[in-house]
């Protein structure tokens, strides 16, 4: 039932965008933004995931290197704008120190990952998974 609800509220909005964008909306400036999108998408996050993905696979503490870049890669796409603005006079437009802080949220990831394996090395161990978690052993009955 969630399902249904949730999904009748993503066609809702966008039901609501299709209509601001026919209101008043640059069709043309939205097309190739979205076109821009796909190019970025396929062309360039896509292959360098999968290739991250590969990479990481045979690392013993994979999932939780797995959930660092993507915790550290939802970070950089959503600090981008301001990462890639030009400089510019005016200091209330970007008041901040956006590179700055990108690199300070980027260690602070580095560094509870680090102290993440660092507890698990001492632990000599692998995490305990809540039994609902865990793969089930299937037993053959002879």
């Amino acid at each position: 039932m969630m399902r249904y609800a949730v999904g009748a509220f993503g066609v809702l909005l966008i039901a609501i965008g299709g209509r601001l964008l026919w209101a008043g909306g640059e069709l043309s400036e939205v097309a190739v933004w979205l076109a821009g999108a796909i190019v970025l998408h396929d062309g360039l996050i896509a292959p360098f995931v999968l290739t991250a993905g590969l990479l990481v696979a045979s690392v013993p503490a994979r999932g939780l290197i797995r959930g660092v870049l993507i915790v550290a890669g939802a970070l950089t796409a959503i600090a981008l704008p301001p990462l890639l603005a030009p400089v510019r006079r005016n200091p209330s437009v970007l008041p901040l120190d956006y590179p700055r802080n990108w690199l300070l949220a980027m260690a602070a990831i580095a560094i509870a990952t680090a102290l993440i394996l660092t507890a698990r090395a001492l632990r000599g161990r692998r995490p305990h998974r809540p039994s609902w978690l865990r793969t089930p052993r299937l037993h053959r009955h002879r």
